[in-house]
């Protein structure tokens, strides 16, 4: 199968190029972001050594959905999608804090909460919880970005006291945060899901907020299937859950935590098809929608193509 494991593209009035994780960010006329979700894969902040066909299209194709579906509640970064695997936006200056909503106590929280914590960012939360169990109403529970090393969470007191966000920026991105995980949830419900937990990054352009990046993603929230939560929750089992837990599994099982001396297990054909396949039932699940491969062509040249097609109209 023909994956997209990196570009080099050179495109007209291309100003800068940034190669991330899974991501080729490239600038155009420093006013529009052009990024390629790559089939590239990372787990323990490590990217592994195969790409994994479809990936790339399937998170990017979530995430126009999903900011399609919640552009009349805030206005967000994109101004097209030319390609499954591209979306091409505004450039917007990112405010220095990911808004992270919980509605439920599960992954960092829990294990924060099972530690003895009572207080995450300055949330303070009840005793007598159980891991999973649904908060009494969604918390917002923010971290910093980081430049380098691992997000650091951060209370809304220290944000406004710190001056990284003012007190009326802030109280707009607490408010789309909560209106956002409002339609996210309803919408997983339809497909029989639970939307646990989330995390929007905003960004500011002429003075406009705007939603940035990608949402409602397996690799930015975490979902639980509906059906048998009550009766999993009541025998104390873990949940089922819809994310890339599975790739993280397989590593795991195979002797790999990103830890030093640690050796990324080899990745078969099968084991690259059945990571695929597990992407595209993600995919399905997630939207409600088939999923569509696309045709024969060159991954690279289609992608290309199409970048250059839509420029033309910026």
């Amino acid at each position: 199968m023909d994956a997209l494991k990196e570009t080099h593209f050179t495109f007209p009035r291309q100003t800068n190029f940034y190669k991330g994780k899974v991501r080729d960010v490239y600038t155009i006329n420093n006013k529009y972001l052009v990024m390629v979700v790559s089939d590239r894969i990372s787990a323990f902040d490590v990217v592994l050594p195969e790409p994994i066909p479809f990936k790339g299209q399937v998170l990017n194709q979530i995430a126009a959905k999903f900011l399609a579906a919640t552009a009349d509640i805030v206005p967000n970064w994109v101004i097209s999608v030319p390609d499954p695997s591209v979306t091409i936006g505004r450039i917007c200056d990112p405010f220095k804090v990911e808004m992270v909503i919980r509605g439920y106590l599960a992954g960092h929280a829990w294990r924060e909460y099972s530690a003895g914590k009572r207080q995450i960012c300055g949330v303070s939360l009840p005793e007598g919880l159980n891991e999973n169990d649904p908060l009494p109403e969604p918390i917002i529970t923010p971290t910093t970005k980081a430049s380098v090393g691992h997000d650091e969470d951060i209370s809304k007191e220290s944000i406004l006291a710190r001056g990284i966000v003012s007190a009326e920026d802030y109280e707009q991105l607490e408010s789309y945060t909560r209106a956002l995980f409002e339609r996210g949830t309803e919408i997983a419900a339809k497909q029989g899901l639970i939307l646990v937990d989330t995390k929007y990054e905003f960004g500011k352009a002429n003075g406009t907020i705007y939603l940035i990046d990608e949402i409602h993603t397996p690799d930015s929230s975490r979902y639980f299937y509906s059906d048998g939560y009550q009766e999993r929750q009541k025998k104390g089992e873990p949940q089922k859950q819809l994310s890339k837990e599975f790739v993280r599994k397989w590593l795991i099982e195979n002797g790999f935590q990103g830890k030093d001396g640690q050796v990324v297990p080899v990745m078969t054909p099968e084991i690259v098809t059945s990571i695929s396949d597990r992407y595209i039932e993600l995919f399905e699940q997630i939207t409600g929608e088939p999923f569509t491969k696309p045709g024969e062509e060159n991954v690279l040249n289609r992608v290309e193509n199409a970048i250059n097609n839509a420029l033309t109209t910026l």
